[in-house]
């Protein structure tokens, strides 16, 4: 099994976790450059924030350790967990109230290095 060389964790992002996990699924198990250009080509609202943590997942990688080639690496693991709701309010007919839930998430990036083998 690869070893984790870097990870990358995203907390309390607005929008639910079944919509952002539509998008995570899409670069789970590949390359970091086709993991980028698969996001860049995602037309979900989740895709623009999991392409900055997938980039930022590559930085910590770079920080901690420079030999490291960033073509080299690969998501090893990427999951969604639920964060907490936000209770709203909302007026309904006849002075009644409906409540709404605003969901939000946390998502986590983990890369490892490949090796250069395929």
């Amino acid at each position: 099994m690869a070893e984790i060389v870097s990870s990358a964790t995203v907390r309390h992002l607005r929008g639910s976790a079944q919509k952002a996990r539509l998008v995570v699924d899409l670069i789970r198990g590949k390359q970091v450059g086709e993991a980028q250009w698969v996001l860049a080509q995602a037309k979900k609202y989740a895709a623009e924030p999991v392409r900055k943590l997938l980039d930022s997942a590559v930085a910590n990688a770079l920080d901690k350790n420079p030999s490291v080639n960033p073509d080299d690496l690969k998501v090893l693991a990427a999951f969604v967990d639920e964060g907490f709701r936000m209770k709203r309010v909302r007026p309904a007919p006849m002075g009644r109230a409906y409540r709404v839930q605003k969901r939000t998430c946390h998502i986590t990036i983990q890369l490892a290095a490949t090796g250069g083998e395929e």
